[in-house]
């Protein structure tokens, strides 16, 4: 890494229990507090976001959700909008994970329909895109650009988290091959540099990201987004010594 500040990131899906969320929040304030260098946000279940929110205030974690509506108000029922997440304090909203769009059949309009959603509300998108199956790093960065261009047709100015996450290695034993994460994020940032109206916009990489993997990825990438390897938080505290670095 150089001397632009890493980006962490921490998804719990819904592994945890609501006490065993907060238990895990007041240990990451902590770690967190001993890596002030880096950006770090944590997006745990929608029941525990506002709890969450009181466990992290000073400790400059962000606190994001797993999911928003592509409406902001109205009969949508199950659904939570932007501008109720934005006003108890969340700061980030993951878009387009691959088991949304898998499990929950969302298309890649209700992905850019999201995506506007948050940024309208002041939230930025952690934009989840990568190819399905593995193959050569040039043609897995032509759909992952194809996938960031249709999310972000016609959306409002702001910040936005690219995530890549090829689908594949999603869940799997190891990451995707680095010199594979390496060449797809360098197109990934490559593009992200030209925007004029998402100052602040980063790309990190997720899929099995654990211990280790950001060193080995230099500056390709702006950080990482992880998983069950973040449920330990001494593993979080490894990962965030290296973004120190």
């Amino acid at each position: 890494m150089t001397d632009r500040r890493a980006t962490v990131g921490v998804s719990l899906k819904m592994y945890f229990g609501h006490a065993q969320t907060l238990a895990w929040c007041a240990e990451v304030a902590r770690v967190a507090r001993e890596h002030d260098g880096v950006d770090v946000f944590v997006i745990p279940d929608f029941v525990s976001i506002v709890d969450a929110v009181r466990v992290f205030d000073g400790s400059g974690v962000t606190v994001g959700a797993q999911a928003l509506s592509w409406d902001d108000a109205g009969a949508l029922t199950g659904e939570v909008s932007g501008s109720v997440l934005a006003e108890v304090g969340v700061g980030v909203v993951e878009v387009g994970h691959a088991e949304r769009r898998r499990i929950f059949g969302e298309t890649e309009a209700i992905v850019a329909s999201k995506t506007a959603a948050a940024l309208r509300n002041g939230l930025a998108p952690v934009l989840c895109i990568g190819e399905i199956t593995e193959g050569p790093a040039d043609a897995a960065a032509d759909e992952c650009l194809r996938q960031l261009e249709d999310a972000l047709n016609g959306a409002p100015a702001g910040k936005v988290i690219v995530a890549y996450e090829p689908v594949w290695a999603i869940g799997a034993a190891q990451p995707a091959p680095t010199s594979h994460i390496r060449a797809v994020s360098a197109r990934l940032r490559a593009a992200v540099a030209d925007w004029t109206d998402r100052d602040g916009s980063v790309v990190i990489y997720g899929g099995s990201a654990g211990p280790g993997l950001l060193t080995e990825l230099g500056d390709d990438v702006d950080g990482v987004f992880l998983g069950r390897f973040a449920h330990d938080p001494a593993a979080l505290a490894a990962v965030l010594q290296e973004a120190t670095r």
